[in-house]
């Protein structure tokens, strides 16, 4: 990681899938932008980030009643 991008072969480490299509669908399911670039897809760990960030804010605030 330079700068904080992730180029694929980051992205194939933190994953742990090698192909680019299994690394795009997994980015995909989890609301990460990604990018294509002359040596394969990259995105930011802002971006990571930021996608954790809207899926928390779409979470339910706490415990319904009829749980309890």
């Amino acid at each position: 990681m330079v700068n904080g991008v992730l180029t694929t072969a980051d992205l194939q480490a933190i994953t742990q899938y090698e192909r680019v299509g299994d690394i795009r669908r997994c980015l995909d399911e989890q609301g990460v932008p990604w990018f294509w670039g002359k040596d394969g897809i990259w995105t930011t760990l802002g971006l990571i980030e930021a996608s954790k960030l809207r899926q928390a804010a779409n979470q339910p605030a706490g415990y319904s009643p009829g749980i309890v």
